[in-house]
């Protein structure tokens, strides 16, 4: 049974029981908290392994809620949210959120969310060597095999496959991709990205029109998976 502490932050009594419920019939123990004030509290008294944060709260936004927790909490914040509107998702994203589902949501993809970010938080040192699929990386040599075939990819496809490994699970946005890899004056340029994506899935894809590994949140960014 799993142990994890998770710390629901929603003003819907509805939603938080029916969080509860699902939670602790999978093994893991809740926390509720109705408000931003005492979420923020709640995540520094209980130390859990991950927050459920709502962004419509009743004593101040979400979003400065997620602001203000990304000073010092370093585990995984999944956003639950009615606000669906590509610039609240990016902007939820930007500042720090793991993961991001609207409202209403499905509680197997929920708790499938959950648990690729509790995996990430336990394997956030990455060990030298790391394996997804048909996929492994060796981060010491900067080498890449796929079905433990070397692969050649040049320094920039590796920088970015990196990336995306060491950020598994998590959308990662256009904007801090390009930050990351190519710094702050390309932050704008994703037709750039997209040609770098569709160089890198030829690589890395057994079938590069139906990735199983880079997959494409529109409008916002990429997952790895």
């Amino acid at each position: 049974m799993n142990k994890e502490v998770i710390l629901i932050i929603d003003d819907e009594p509805q939603i938080r029981k029916l969080l509860e419920i699902n939670l602790e019939s999978n093994g893991y123990r809740t926390y509720q908290s109705v408000c931003g004030k005492e979420g923020i509290i709640m995540a520094a008294t209980q130390s859990p392994d991950l927050i459920l944060l709502d962004l419509g709260l009743p004593d101040k936004s979400g979003h400065e809620v997620l602001k203000e927790l990304r000073t010092w909490y370093d585990k995984a914040i999944i956003i639950l949210s009615v606000q669906n509107t590509e610039a609240d998702i990016i902007n939820a994203l930007d500042n720090g959120a793991t993961d991001y589902l609207t409202k209403p949501f499905r509680t197997g993809e929920l708790l499938a969310r959950i648990r690729a970010a509790i995996r990430k938080n336990q394997n956030e040192e990455c060990s030298a060597i790391v394996t997804f699929a048909n996929l492994k990386i060796d981060f010491v040599a900067r080498s890449v095999f796929k079905n433990n075939i070397l692969l050649k990819l040049t320094s920039t496809e590796y920088n970015l496959l990196s990336l995306f490994a060491r950020n598994e699970g998590r959308v990662l946005t256009h904007q801090f991709i390009l930050k990351e890899i190519w710094g702050v004056a390309y932050q704008s340029e994703t037709q750039y990205l997209r040609v770098f994506i569709g160089s890198l899935r030829k690589k890395i894809e057994e079938n590069a029109n139906q990735p199983k590994h880079i997959i494409t949140e529109s409008g916002v960014g990429y997952r790895f998976n």
